[in-house]
């Protein structure tokens, strides 16, 4: 059972510290699970990560690195990349996959890879319930849907409730079997519509006298610093009611000691927006949100919970989307296809306590402008040092991780000999995925 939250931030969840929204269920997962606190996405924005997580391969190296189709403005200083608006038909994923194993592929929610004729049945699963080519509901979260993948309910049915129907009926269905239920809720991506739950937190919001968030500059555009908006809050706990009842069905069918468990999100939380928007959520400490390459925008929840497993671990290894599909297939005893899923590594020994460490350098690439106010730019972590790179002034910022988790202390001009290691380190990675660089926009002056 995978299951993607669209837009979870890092700290939307009780158990990664949040206190105005509540998330029982999902704590419940993670008191039997292994807990990543250092657990990245493979892009700042949804649809690259989502390929990264089918194939295990990064997204430079497929061609998609942008939300698609992403807007790539005319008016700026550069010019985006050229990239993929599909998940290319010759890339294998893990559905493919499994299903040379025997098993039944089912997929629920949001795709966003594509539409006709590169939708998830075209991808190796067998059934496909809601995955088109939106990034977001069409109709909202609320029936009537507009989603030619997914027949209405009731009038007032909501989707979160009607994904999980019907992922609980594919579980009872196909229990005698080997599955892969992969459930890719579209909340708490926009719009945010509030579920039935919103009355719960405006009191909460009363109670605890939140008021307006406290805001930061982020280059053009803003960051919400505080977890205020019952609406959003309400979305969350919906979203938690959903997973209880998936663990419960879980129970009920007899599968939760033979069930591998995979909690995670696509990108940061959407915590950072140009002008004067205000964003839903906040992932404070950490900096930006949901299309920057700063912690904020790529630094996501993770739980895997293993067959049988009873108890809580936490890991505080740097691990990226790439590596579930590799785990997937060693925790499910099967193979590992290295060619394959060529950029990720299995989190088996992590999860078993075998070794505490995995990547050497993990690297974001985002050569796009995106509406989170970020300019085209690429960053990598190596050890607990994070470099961030800026395309349309060419500059370098240098953070330790380990003592500045918030990304506040630029040390590029105190630490010349990491800042040239990492540059160096940056510039290999760029050349094996292949990286595009965007170019000058001739029409218009660079800033000085």
């Amino acid at each position: 059972m995978f299951i993607l939250v669209d837009d979870l931030g890092w700290r939307d969840l009780g158990c990664y510290g949040s206190t105005f929204y509540e998330t029982p269920n999902i704590d419940r997962l993670a008191a039997r699970s292994t807990l990543f606190t250092d657990a990245y996405a493979a892009h700042p924005v949804c649809s690259p990560t989502r390929a990264a997580l089918l194939t295990g391969r990064h997204p430079s190296r497929i061609g998609i690195t942008d939300w698609i189709p992403g807007q790539d403005p005319r008016d700026r200083p550069l010019l985006g990349v050229t990239d993929l608006d599909s998940l290319p038909l010759q890339e294998f994923t893990l559905a493919e996959a499994l299903k040379e194993h025997g098993y039944t592929t089912f997929f629920a929610g949001k795709w966003h890879l594509g539409g006709e004729g590169n939708f998830p049945e075209d991808q190796g699963f067998d059934i496909n319930v809601a995955g088109h080519h939106r990034g977001s509901p069409p109709g909202g979260y609320y029936s009537p849907y507009a989603n030619p993948k997914l027949a209405d309910g009731p009038p007032g049915e909501y989707l979160t409730d009607r994904l999980t129907d019907e992922s609980i009926r594919f579980m009872s269905d196909h229990r005698e079997e080997p599955f892969l239920l992969y459930l890719s809720y579209y909340t708490v991506h926009t719009p945010i519509q509030a579920s039935s739950h919103l009355a719960r937190f405006a009191e909460k919001k009363t109670a605890l006298r939140i008021g307006d968030p406290d805001m930061r500059a982020e280059g053009r555009g803003r960051t919400v610093l505080d977890q205020y908006d019952p609406a959003y809050a309400s979305m969350i706990y919906a979203l938690d009611e959903n997973v209880g009842r998936l663990l419960d069905s879980l129970d009920t069918l007899g599968l939760t000691d033979r069930t591998l468990v995979i909690f995670t999100s696509d990108n940061g939380g959407l915590s950072t927006m140009e002008n004067s928007r205000t964003a839903p959520t906040s992932v404070a400490p950490l900096r930006a949100g949901k299309g920057w390459a700063y912690e904020g925008g790529i630094r996501v929840p993770l739980l895997v919970s293993t067959p049988g497993q009873g108890v809580a671990r936490r890991s505080a290894t740097p691990v990226v989307s790439m590596d579930l599909f590799p785990s997937i297939l060693q925790e499910t005893d099967h193979p590992l296809m290295p060619e394959r899923h060529l950029d990720g590594l299995s989190l088996s020994p992590l999860l078993h306590g075998d070794r505490d460490t995995l990547h050497e350098t993990l690297f974001w690439d985002y050569p796009h402008y995106h509406g989170s106010a970020w300019t085209p730019g690429s960053a990598l972590r190596k050890g607990n040092w994070k470099l961030v790179h800026f395309h349309e002034t060419d500059r370098y910022e240098l953070y330790d991780l380990a003592t500045d988790l918030g990304e506040e202390r630029d040390l590029s001009g105190s630490h010349g000999s990491k800042l040239a290691e990492l540059k160096e380190e940056m510039a290999r990675v760029k050349g094996k995925y292949r990286v595009k660089t965007p170019a000058k926009n001739e029409r218009k002056r660079l800033p000085r």
